[in-house]
């Protein structure tokens, strides 16, 4: 067990890069792990890392060994989870990570039931505009908008959704119509940032595809923040429909734009749980999952009956 746990160590150490990182996963202080790991390398006769005072390098025989462990760890999570797949009562801790505003407007609001439902199951959910990279983060789902598109992961799509142009009453009152994307240049745009590149927003009308820089007024990295500044009047921004549906049913904020499809990325976007590809899934994520397909069904129907108003 404890040349197990070492391996695990060892392994955790070279994907995150210091000892300090593998230490904070596993609950270990840094002087543990190193020490740990050099046991297993007196154990081996081979020394594993070179050290200095301000990194560490894998030597020739820690590349190969790392290479022939890495397969024969993740068999050993394969296994874990098909016999924890077997238990009667789901339990343990269900790491989950999520878009800031899917965490925000959804999952706060439906962890709680679900605790109830399963109260052996402790729930983590950690909030963040990038998708992680799930088993090097110690992760068992990933709420991502996107499919996933690196190897050895799985999904299941939650529902589909589009992105719309919002202002408050109050904006458009104070300011001339808008009619075409052009118009736009002459209003207080709000805008998400995606890299260091400009904003662009992409406009689609009967096969048409249009494109322009968003004439921001201001930029942010948050689905939040730019829903709360459209509400308070000081623009026009472009948000995922499920979010903000209540807002368009009570009049607090109105569509712009609405003949057009218009998205910031691709127009082909939803909501994806993304989790490893294993023989077993383990039963923690399966019965979140089917809890969470479940509740969702009454908030797309409104979703849908909102925008078709």
């Amino acid at each position: 067990m404890a040349r197990l746990q070492a391996m695990r160590l060892f392994a955790d150490t070279v994907r995150l890069g210091s000892f300090s990182q593998a230490a904070r996963n596993a609950g270990l202080t840094p002087g543990s792990v190193s020490r740990r790991i050099s046991e297993l390398e007196q154990g081996l006769g081979v020394q594993l890392f070179s050290r200095t005072t301000r990194q560490i390098a894998l030597t020739e025989a820690g590349r190969v060994y790392f290479q022939h462990i890495e397969k024969v760890l993740d068999s050993i999570l394969e296994a874990e989870s098909a016999a924890a797949a077997l238990q009667e009562t789901p339990r343990g801790t269900l790491r989950i990570h999520s878009r800031t505003l899917f965490g925000l407007l959804v999952l706060s609001r439906l962890i709680p039931a679900f605790r109830e439902r399963y109260p052996d199951i402790k729930v983590e959910l950690r909030l963040s505009e990038r998708p992680i990279q799930l088993r090097e983060e110690d992760c068992d789902i990933d709420f991502r908008i996107a499919p996933p598109r690196d190897a050895g992961l799985m999904q299941r799509k939650l529902f589909s959704s589009q992105r719309v142009l919002l202002a408050s009453p109050s904006y458009l009152g104070r300011h001339a119509a808008i009619e075409t994307p052009s118009d736009l240049a002459h209003h207080a745009c709000l805008s998400y940032l995606i890299g260091h590149d400009e904003p662009v927003w992409r406009f689609l009308r009967d096969g048409k595809l249009e494109e322009m820089p968003v004439p921001s007024s201001f930029s942010v990295n948050n689905g939040m923040i730019l829903r709360d500044l459209a509400l308070s009047g000081h623009g026009i921004a472009l948000l995922d429909d499920y979010t903000v549906t209540e807002e368009l049913e009570r009049g607090a904020l109105v569509r712009v734009l609405e003949r057009y499809r218009v998205t910031n990325t691709t127009f082909d976007e939803g909501m994806y749980a993304t989790y490893l590809e294993v023989a077993h899934v383990a039963e923690k994520i399966r019965v979140f999952l089917d809890f969470l397909v479940a509740e969702l069904k009454p908030m797309i129907a409104r979703r849908n009956a909102v925008l078709s108003a």
